[in-house]
């Protein structure tokens, strides 16, 4: 079988770089079913993109590289398509857009993108050998228990990164980048909960409050969540691209509030409260019972000196905190580096080593933050590399 360009993985990236790749492109994915990051993404309802995406809201060794795809497919571009396919949506907090309905919709209309284009799509099926004679890739691919020979001019590494294991990610495009001499920057999971062995939250489990999280120079105002294991929620998970094994992160508990100043003045109108009561006007009462354990809480408000105020205020607007682990690939919406990108066109995703081979999406030294990024990201290196390989025919 004799093909234009070959794409190894059906998931955002590898979709949508099939339906701009142009005729004699075929997908291959070793899922039974197309893009199941998608599906579970979003709690079902996919955060396909973000409004306010921007080179900033990305991580990389170069942190310029993304910046071409990035501007010349935009989250508007996205937009266009979705509202094109009559796909009904509505923007959360800061900027993330989900679908109304189920993110398959999101799967369907790429799969339709797909047909239009003419790329066919192979799912349970296997890369078993590769070879490149300078000019074409020559792969031996395992479907429906038969082994087929396939030739193409382009191929296109779409598999993704390590995160979500059970899914079936693995670190097949690191490894075939390498075969062909490109180097692979060191890979960690990111956006993922951090973990403490003591499992000091643990009676904290479930308890949500919203702080500014900071690691690593980031800083970043969401929720934060308390589990068995450790810390989670958006602002935890933000940070944790940042953040690197024996070093702190430093919470704000009580982001936009002066509490020095709100202490003093619960002085002068409660004095006879408990601090605690206090506290827990402004926190969740839990919380407060926690930080009673390691502040000085106890007494009446009336009794807190100003150096006292100072003290428990300096506490709890900059709680330092050191994580001993994270959940790991298993838990982690994304893998943190990837195909390095210093032998890769910015324009175009091709190899400036091997002429017709494409790094796109997950698989490459680009780290989106939490909120749709890491789609945008597949979609537009996704376009750059299928327009590109269109024009090789």
């Amino acid at each position: 079988m004799e093909l234009q360009t070959l794409i190894l993985g059906a998931g955002a990236a590898g979709m949508m770089c099939a339906a701009h790749a142009g005729p004699g492109t075929l997908v291959i994915d070793h899922a039974g079913s197309p893009g199941e990051k998608i599906r579970i993404s979003g709690g079902g309802r996919c955060n396909f993109t973000n409004m306010h995406t921007e080179p900033g809201c990305f991580l990389g060794t170069n942190p310029h590289f993304h910046k071409s795809a990035l501007s010349r497919y935009t989250q508007w571009d996205f937009l266009d398509l979705v509202d094109r396919h009559r796909i009904a949506w509505h923007e959360k907090t800061l900027g993330q857009l989900f679908c109304d309905g189920k993110a398959t919709q999101i799967v369907d209309m790429l799969r339709g993108e797909m047909a239009r284009a003419g790329a066919q799509l192979w799912l349970q099926t296997s890369l078993a050998a590769l070879d490149h004679d300078g000019a074409r890739f020559t792969m031996m691919l395992d479907r429906d228990g038969q082994r087929r020979i396939v030739t193409a001019r382009n191929l296109v590494l779409a598999t993704g990164g390590k995160s979500i294991p059970k899914m079936g990610a693995t670190g097949l495009a690191y490894d075939i980048a390498r075969r062909f001499g490109h180097a692979v920057t060191d890979t960690r999971p990111a956006l993922v909960p951090l973990t403490f062995t003591d499992k000091r939250f643990a009676p904290l489990s479930g308890v949500a409050t919203p702080v500014a999280a900071s690691a690593g120079g980031a800083r970043f105002e969401e929720a934060m969540l308390f589990t068995h294991r450790g810390l989670s929620g958006p602002a935890i998970l933000q940070v944790s691209s940042y953040w690197r094994e024996g070093d702190p992160i430093s919470v704000d508990l009580l982001p936009g509030i002066d509490l020095g100043d709100r202490l003093r003045g619960l002085r002068k109108t409660h004095g006879k409260r408990n601090v605690t009561t206090g506290l827990a006007e402004m926190l969740p009462e839990r919380l407060v019972d926690h930080l009673a354990e390691e502040l000085p809480l106890h007494g009446n408000l009336g009794d807190l000196a100003d150096r006292r105020i100072d003290a428990i205020a300096a506490r709890i607007k900059d709680w330092t905190l050191t994580p001993t682990g994270s959940e790991g690939y298993r838990t982690a919406e994304v893998t943190l580096g990837g195909i390095a990108s210093d032998r890769i066109d910015s324009r175009t995703m091709m190899s400036r080593d091997v002429p017709g081979l494409f790094v796109i999406g997950e698989a490459v030294d680009v780290t989106g933050w939490l909120g749709g990024y890491n789609f945008q990201w597949a979609w537009s290196s996704g376009v750059a590399a299928g327009q590109a390989a269109a024009a090789r025919a």
